[in-house]
């Protein structure tokens, strides 16, 4: 990934070092397939088919924000996303919790570490 445009952004004080990213990412990962793990092997006759269908939105809006903004240099569109984002965790969490406690509690990391990647989408946006 060539960070040299995101490199002539105005940022705000709070954004991170580069460096926090891969490692925080690591861990939300790691997260979420646990809880899709935990979602799927639930004994719980619940119907699924809700929380897959938001799990897998929200998957494609999590892998299509990088392209958005890096490759394509759009802020808004990355904003557009990340807001899309935000609603289906919350929609996945809703729909796992309802299967396995757990699998939706395991999301709350990553629901909260993407309001704050909103937050910081938002504030490139104003400052550029």
């Amino acid at each position: 990934m060539d960070l040299t445009w995101y490199n002539t952004l105005n940022k705000p004080y709070f954004n991170p070092p580069a460096e926090i990213f891969a490692p925080v990412w690591t861990v939300m990962y790691t997260l979420i397939f646990i809880s899709f793990v935990l979602f799927l092997n639930s004994k719980k006759t619940n119907n699924k088919t809700p929380g897959f269908a938001a799990f897998v939105i929200q998957i494609l809006l999590n892998f299509s924000w990088s392209p958005a903004f890096f490759y394509l240099h759009s802020i808004e569109l990355s904003f557009a996303i990340i807001i899309l984002l935000l609603i289906s965790i919350v929609l996945t969490i809703i729909f796992f919790y309802k299967v396995s406690k757990p699998s939706g509690l395991l999301l709350i990391p990553y629901l909260l570490w993407t309001c704050f990647a909103a937050y910081l989408n938002y504030s490139i946006m104003v400052l550029n």
